[in-house]
C-alpha cells in the first residue's frame, strides 16, 4: 500500500479521532487542525499512547486565510495533501423562527464554507499529480432534515452538492470526491443528549443501536483506497437503516 499524506479537519472529535486512527493504521501520514493548542496536545498524547502519530497544525477551517495557512503548514511538515477529509462541523440548534443570523452563519461557515476554504488550496496539487481522494463527512440530517437544524441540514446537504460538482470536474485526473453521511453515532455530543431522547432515537433505528465512530472511519478508509478509484460523486449512507434512500 502506498503511504499518502492525509489531512483530516476536525480530527480531534469523536468521528475525526476514529478516522485519524484508521488512516494512520493504513500507513498514511496523518495531520489534523486545532484551535485550542492545550486540548489538541492532550489529544495527541492520548493518540501516541495508542501508538498513533498525528501531526497537529493550527487552523480555523471557517476562515479562508487560516485554512490556507493550515494546508501550507501540513505541506511543509508532512508533504503535499493527497487525501482530504472535510470532517469539521458544529451545531447551533434552534427552530428557524428563533434562529439568529449568527447561529445560521456560524454553522454554514464551519460546515460548508470550510469545504471551499480547505479544498481550494489542495485541489491544484492533486490535479498536477493526477491523484487525490476527497471525502466530505455530511450527515443523515442533510438527507432527511431535522427539527431545529435548518442551518445544519442546509450545510450538510450543500456538502454533497459540492461533492458531485467537484467529482465531475476532476474525474479524468485521478481524483475521486465522495460523501459519507453518518446517522446517529455514539460520540460525546450524542451521548450528552438526555437518555430518554437517545432511547427514542435508537427505537427508530432498525439495527437497534447507535453507530460507532470506527464504522464511519471504515467507510472513509474504503473510499480513499487505491481500489476505490471508480467510485466518485457518491454518497454513502451509514445509519443502521435509520434513513433509506433509493
Amino acid at each position: 500500500m502506498t503511504s499518502r499524506v492525509a489531512l483530516v479537519t476536525g480530527g480531534t472529535g469523536g468521528i475525526g479521532t476514529a478516522i485519524c486512527a484508521r488512516l494512520a493504521g493504513m500507513g498514511h501520514r496523518v495531520a489534523t487542525n486545532y484551535r485550542n493548542r492545550t486540548k489538541a496536545e492532550e489529544w495527541q498524547r492520548a493518540m501516541q499512547a495508542r501508538g498513533i502519530e498525528v501531526t497537529l497544525v493550527p487552523g480555523d477551517v471557517g476562515d479562508t486565510a487560516s485554512a490556507e495557512a493550515m494546508v501550507r503548514a501540513v505541506e511543509s511538515e508532512v508533504g503535499p495533501v493527497e487525501i482530504l477529509i472535510n470532517n469539521a462541523g458544529i451545531t447551533r440548534d434552534t427552530t428557524f423562527h428563533r434562529m439568529t443570523p449568527a447561529q445560521w452563519h456560524d454553522v454554514i461557515n464551519t460546515n460548508l464554507n470550510a469545504c471551499f476554504n480547505v479544498t481550494r488550496p489542495v485541489i491544484e496539487g492533486m490535479r498536477e499529480r493526477k491523484w487525490g481522494r476527497i471525502v466530505q463527512i455530511s450527515s443523515i440530517n442533510g438527507l432527511k432534515g431535522q427539527y431545529g437544524q435548518a442551518n445544519y441540514a442546509a450545510a450538510k446537504a450543500g456538502m454533497h452538492g459540492f461533492t458531485i460538482s467537484l467529482a465531475r470536474e476532476n474525474a479524468k485526473l485521478g481524483i475521486t470526491v465522495n460523501t459519507v453521511s453518518p446517522g446517529y453515532v455514539a460520540t460525546d455530543m450524542v451521548m450528552a443528549v438526555p437518555e430518554e431522547v437517545r432511547a427514542k432515537i435508537v427505537a427508530d433505528i432498525p439495527t437497534g443501536r447507535l453507530g460507532k465512530p470506527e464504522e464511519i472511519a471504515y467507510a472513509v478508509a474504503f473510499l480513499v483506497s487505491e481500489e476505490a478509484a471508480w467510485i466518485t460523486g457518491s454518497n454513502l449512507d451509514i445509519n443502521g437503516g435509520h434513513h433509506m434512500g433509493w
